[in-house]
This record gives structure tokens, sequence and C-alpha cells, in this order.
């Protein structure tokens, strides 16, 4: 595979600024030291002429630099560390289970560095997510007939009250009205273009967005109207089955994605999504094409927007539609994730557009 950068004046300006936004996007070497780092390390700026510049961390390992110690460049940009792996199967095994800081120093973990890493990885505390757990667990039982008191107590919460509340927030209503809401568990995922959030909904998945994506937040608040659901963390079958094949798919070895698919959405838009399903690797189709395709030559904006709103990235392969003259247009993970993706799957770019 053949991967473009940028221009080496964009590339230098982006790392002697240390911009996060080219994460993913190359890695830099310093030809006095040897070593090669990530766009945004800490180390002190080289001299320009020193520089120089590589897609992939195999490029820089063949070309005889060493990765930096401070920065990590062959560790993939949101993985999880071994301890919060325990931590977090350790989650799994006893989802009803309220976890206080003497748990976690009993497991030979700093309660500061516990918080520390959830609040910059996950977004809140370990508390609050290992919460946001027990009551995604809560409401699936609600929602196989268990009474509320049982949940309740099940749950770890002294008083109906207390549950209650912790309830409304977590779901938006009372728990005796939450029955006919369902559980979207999400899981985080790494890959070498950065760290994505998956879902899963009764056994489908309905979720696979970058996690750096501006979008997201509206792409969840309508999968969560949608699919009346509320979010929980979660770590079901059906996502490891999804971490594996993208695994495979980021290694070339892909033969396609076989996890079953849930895509809510206006006839129009599942129809849009069905025909971009049909677009082989290693090809692309402009917007207007996909129109025709579709019957409605006159409705590329239409079609356009129903591209934008694709909640299954990758799996839904809107990387693949682009301009009238073969450009690389619009893509909600970033146009350089796009074309990372097409050259991943055998594209090249039209000729005068490299």
């Amino acid at each position: 595979m053949t991967t473009t950068l940028p221009p080496r004046a964009r590339m230098l300006r982006a790392f002697l600024d240390k911009d996060p936004g080219f994460e993913g996007v190359f890695l830099t070497a310093v030809k006095t030291t040897g070593i090669f780092c990530r766009p945004t390390c800490s180390a002190r700026k080289p001299k320009p002429e020193n520089v120089a510049f590589y897609a992939t961390a195999r490029e820089a390992l063949d070309a005889g630099f060493r990765p930096c110690l401070r920065c990590a460049p062959l560790v993939p940009e949101g993985e999880t560390p071994a301890w919060a792996e325990a931590l977090l199967e350790a989650l799994e095994r006893e989802p009803q289970r309220r976890w206080s800081d003497a748990d976690l120093e009993a497991r030979g973990l700093s309660p500061r560095r516990v918080r520390r890493w959830f609040q910059q990885q996950r977004g809140n505390t370990f508390h609050a997510y290992a919460r946001a757990r027990r009551l995604g667990q809560a409401l699936s039982e609600l929602n196989h007939g268990a009474p509320v008191s049982d949940v309740a107590f099940a749950h770890g919460y002294d008083s109906l009250s207390g549950f209650g509340a912790a309830f409304q927030q977590f779901a938006g209503a009372a728990p005796s009205a939450a029955r006919a809401r369902g559980v979207v568990e999400v899981a985080r995922l790494t890959s070498p273009l950065g760290p994505l959030v998956a879902g899963a909904f009764q056994d489908e998945v309905v979720l696979l967005e970058f996690a750096d994506r501006k979008g997201l937040p509206g792409q969840l608040t309508t999968l969560a109207k949608r699919l009346r659901a509320s979010f929980a963390p979660g770590r079901p079958a059906v996502l490891a089955a999804l971490a594996a094949e993208l695994d495979a798919y980021f290694a070339g070895r892909g033969a396609g994605f076989q996890v079953p698919l849930r895509a809510p959405g206006t006839p129009f838009q599942q129809a849009v999504w069905a025909a971009l399903g049909e677009l082989e690797p290693g090809t692309t189709c402009s917007y207007g094409e996909l129109a025709r395709r579709l019957g409605r030559p006159s409705a590329v904006r239409a079609v356009a927007r129903a591209n934008g709103h694709n909640r299954l990235a990758i799996l839904i392969p809107c990387h693949r539609v682009v301009g009238s003259d073969g450009a690389l247009t619009g893509y909600g993970g970033g146009l350089w994730r796009k074309r990372r993706l097409l050259e991943l799957e055998g594209w090249r770019p039209p000729a005068g557009r490299g």
C-alpha cells in the first residue's frame, strides 16, 4: 500500500505546533538522534533540515529509526494499558458491583491514577463509568420483567429513592417508566487511524465512529431517539467479533465484515446506505452517480446528507464516495482518514491528484 503524505511544509508546521489534528497522519524522524516520534511529542524540536516524515511506524523502522520512549509511537493511540484492561474485565464479571477507592487499592491501583486515566480516555471517572455500566445492566433486567425493588437492591442501592434518582439521571425516566427503553452497549476500540467508539443493540452493531469526530454527540442523540435507548458501557460478544474483523481489515487480510448491523434511519437514508454497501473495496463512486443508481438523479445533495449521517463508518463504506472530479470530499472522520482507508483498499488517486 502506498500512502500519500501532506506537503512537507504543512507537516513541518504541524510538528512544530504539536498539532493533535495530525495524529495518525504522519510520524516525524530526527536524523541526528535516530528517533521517530508522534506529531505531538513534547521532546525538544530539532532543526527543520534534520527532520524526515513517514506515514507509518514500519516505514520509520525500516529506515533505521528507533521509537521515542516519551511519546511511544508504536502504541496505538487510545490503547488500553494492561492494568486498565484488567480492571475493565473485573467490572464486566461483576457489573452490579459498587466500586470504592479501597477496592482499587486492594488491586494495587492508585485511585488518583485510575481517575486521571478514565477522565482522559473515557471522559469521566472510573466510578461514574462503573455506575453507568451498573445502571445499564439494571435497565436490561427491568426490560426482562424484573421488579424494580429487586433490581435496585441487587445493584447495591440501599433505597428505592436513591436508585430512582440515579436511574432518572441515567435514562431520563423513572425505573417503572423506562421498561420500554433499550440499552446500547458502548466500547472503545483501537485502530491504526485512532480510537473508535462502537455500540451494540440487541446483538447488532449500531454504531462505529472515530472517537474524535465532531459530529459524534449529534449521532448519539439521533441514535438514542431512533432506538428508544440509553447508552451504557459494555463489552458484548458482537463488539469483540467486530474488533477482530477490524484488526483483519487494517492488516490487509479482511474478507469483508460479517457482524450483524442495524442502521435505523429514513427509507431514503437506508436506500443510500444499502447502495454504499454495494461499493467494492478499491472502487469509488461520486454523489451524482450514487443518486443515479437510486433512480433519483436530482437528489445529489440529499444523497450527500444521507452519506454524512451514516453512523457505521468503514462498515457502511461512505469513505468510497468522492466528488464528481474524483477529489476527496466530505468525511466526518477527516479527509486524511478517508485517504488512508481508500489506500488500504487499493485505491489510487486520479492523475494529477496525488
